[in-house]
């Protein structure tokens, strides 16, 4: 079969589908799933194929935590918020007793202070700047959007930086993690974790009614949010712990840094045992970095599978410059932040940890900074 006749689209039954990069999605997760086979690692294959389900439910869904936390704080319109509550909620159902109760088993924790303060409302400006978060960045430029991989370029490389600052940040001072399983148990942190997403959810459509806004999720949100929450709870148990984004990039800019030649043994984040053993081993061997080539591949299917991949024209240069910085933005503050709105925020609550719900309330005042500054770059408010 000739080149041309793979990537001709296939319209029957009305449904336009790009064969060639639909085949090429496919074939790159097989070929990642049978390394990982081979070495004999049966969770990494699972770690992959979960994170190209999240690709794929993110994309169908379009279940965006960027475009929903601006529509809250510029309408009121909780719908997204809530979906997102669903995600948490589904999760933290299997994290907080497992991780309790099991030892090979552990939960997103991180400790308290201005670092985590700091890197949590830099990421909130630069996520609205890029429009996209951590898990929006990998599944829209999974899914054809060229704009979305410069986004994701330069959230590399900010995320190389954070890496570096973070040891500076940490010194400034803190407090240790507070875990509800700590001082309630598995049961009852549990129990308490549920009370503080539902609490929140009360005060989110509360706030949604004050300004006559729509509360209600959409359908989308509503499916979506039990399939992603449901694919978090596989990602967790393959893992042994929450789904991250953030980490994957900054091993990868780190690996292409050091091939460029520079040395980062004098860097002490890359002195401690996690990042110095992702450093020097394969990116197959990183939890992190095998989800995110899942899910960049199970958006290029999910998009490949609807319409012609990647077909729409480029975006004016001064959206290209904002997704540049936000990106750089969201890199860096996603290593001083312990994390992304997945990795710190839905992890982190999910895990019954205090920083989760701390990193969102310092993302929210970010957010609103960088939607003022959107129209600098001929982007919309809303």
């Amino acid at each position: 079969m000739s080149t041309a006749a793979l990537s001709a689209p296939d319209t029957h039954a009305g449904v336009s589908i790009d064969r060639l990069f639909l085949a090429l999605a496919l074939i790159a997760t097989a070929i990642l799933v049978a390394l990982v086979l081979l070495d004999g690692q049966p969770a990494s294959a699972a770690l992959i194929l979960g994170g190209f389900g999240l690709g794929i439910a993110f994309l169908k869904a379009e279940f965006s935590y960027t475009a929903s936390w601006r529509r809250f704080l510029t309408r009121g319109e909780a719908g997204g918020l809530l979906g997102g509550l669903i995600v948490i909620a589904i999760t933290a159902l299997a994290v907080v007793p497992v991780a309790a109760l099991k030892q090979n088993f552990g939960g997103a924790i991180a400790p308290l202070g201005p670092s985590l303060l700091i890197g949590a409302f830099t990421f909130g400006i630069g996520m609205q700047l890029a429009n996209g978060c951590g898990s929006g960045t990998l599944y829209t430029a999974g899914g054809g959007s060229g704009r979305m991989l410069i986004a994701l370029l330069f959230f590399v490389v900010g995320s190389v930086f954070g890496s570096l600052s973070l040891p500076s940040a940490l010194s400034l001072g803190g407090i240790d993690p507070i875990l509800a399983s700590d001082y309630l148990g598995p049961w009852g942190g549990l129990a308490a974790t549920l009370a503080s997403i539902a609490l929140a959810a009360s005060v989110i459509v509360a706030v949604a009614k004050r300004r006559g806004a729509s509360f209600m999720p959409s359908r989308n949100f509503v499916i979506g949010g039990i399939a992603i929450g449901l694919l978090c709870v596989a990602v967790f148990i393959a893992g042994g712990h929450p789904w991250s984004v953030t980490f994957g990039y900054t091993v990868w800019g780190a690996k292409i840094a050091s091939v460029l030649g520079f040395d980062f043994s004098h860097a002490a984040f890359w002195q401690w045992p996690g990042p110095k053993h992702a450093l020097a081993e394969s990116v197959l061997s990183d939890t992190s970095s095998l989800t995110d080539f899942g899910m960049l591949f199970g958006a290029m299917a999910e998009a490949a599978a609807a319409k012609p991949f990647a077909r729409t024209a480029w975006p004016p240069a001064k959206s290209l410059l904002a997704a540049g910085i936000g990106g750089l933005l969201m890199g860096w503050g996603a290593r001083l932040g312990f994390g992304c709105n997945i990795g710190a925020f839905v992890g982190g609550v999910a895990s019954g940890s205090l920083h989760g719900w701390v990193w969102f309330a310092a993302a929210l005042p970010g957010c609103l900074i960088g939607i003022r500054l959107r129209p600098l770059f001929g982007l919309s408010r809303d």
